[in-house]
């Protein structure tokens, strides 16, 4: 794939949704920092459904302390491994508070420090709170960079670094959130919606199909 397919790729994804941001809630970078972590083999709208409760009662790293384990449990019991996921963010407050005033870090070096916080999650928050240009490549955007041809790699890790080369400057920021809602919605695992994709013409994908 070329630098101008590119270029018409991700214009295209832009004008069809020129603001694009995360399907989880939050209204802070603690509260994203938290609802990432519990985001792992978990939806979004489970995710939602959880923190909707959680954080009008508690929503910074004190008031998650004062909560306690099992009182945090009692909030996310609905989403799948809640219980290290608890364990994971009840540590987090702590190393918040002991060693960043309570504020979330702004750096990767210190985000991957945190309980349960890999290089996707710190790329989550950097970018959609602290607006830097990062990729977080899930499965999503592991999928259609490789199916479409945008940044082929075997490892999420080669994909990212691809991303970050190939994709145009000005697209940076809202990559990842294009690609994510590209793969959830149109480019899908099991069966591609190849005929309802404003981008079928200049993908590589060589077993397109017909599926609207």
């Amino acid at each position: 794939m070329n630098a101008e397919k590119r270029y018409q790729i991700f214009s295209r994804l832009r004008e069809a949704n020129p603001n694009p941001t995360t399907e989880l809630n939050y209204s802070t970078p603690f509260e994203l920092l938290v609802a990432v972590t519990l985001s792992a083999q978990a939806t979004d709208v489970a995710v939602n459904k959880a923190t909707d409760k959680l954080f009008p009662v508690a929503n910074t790293p004190q008031a998650i302390l004062d909560l306690g384990l099992d009182g945090l449990k009692s909030y996310i019991k609905t989403i799948g491994l809640y219980n290290s996921k608890a364990e994971n963010v009840i540590k987090t407050c702590r190393i918040l508070l002991d060693e960043h005033n309570g504020e979330v870090p702004e750096t990767r070096e210190a985000l991957e420090k945190l309980p349960g916080v890999g290089r996707k999650t710190a790329n989550v928050v950097l970018n959609t709170a602290f607006g830097q240009p990062t990729m977080a490549v899930d499965t999503h955007i592991f999928r259609v960079s490789n199916r479409t041809r945008i940044a082929p790699g075997k490892t999420v890790l080669e994909v990212e670094k691809k991303l970050l080369r190939f994709v145009p400057k000005e697209f940076l920021h809202d990559a990842h959130h294009w690609l994510i809602l590209h793969g959830r919605y149109v480019c899908t695992a099991r069966k591609p919606r190849c005929g309802a994709c404003t981008i079928e013409d200049l993908c590589e994908f060589k077993e397109k199909s017909e599926y609207v």
